[in-house]
């Protein structure tokens, strides 16, 4: 389980999206660590107070017109690499586009 809070915590760490969400400000205090995560869980399942906070994060979402749904939160990096024909064809993939960084 520690290693699953491990995961949350890097994606706090690495993601703005989710600092906003926990109200994190890096540049004065930082990320929980995955200890610290696992023991709020914990805590949360023994007080029996995990569907309250759902319910209440939903009642607050709701009287805003908002709604949870699943869903991943994508990080558009732009890598480099090189151009490749190797594929059965020797062309290009027509659905592949080309980016310079900085650039549309």
């Amino acid at each position: 389980m520690v290693y699953r809070m491990r995961g949350v915590e890097d994606a706090i760490t690495d993601s703005q999206a989710l600092w906003g969400f926990v109200r994190i400000d890096l540049s004065q205090e930082a990320v929980p660590d995955a200890t610290t995560l696992l023991q709020f869980r914990h805590l949360l399942v023994q007080k029996d107070l995990s569907k309250a906070v759902c319910e209440a994060i939903n009642g607050q979402l709701t009287s805003q017109g908002l709604m949870i749904r699943e869903s991943t939160i994508a990080d558009a990096t732009t890598l480099a690499s090189p151009p490749s024909v190797k594929n059965q064809a020797k062309a290009r993939d027509p659905e592949m586009h080309q980016t310079k960084k900085g650039k549309q």
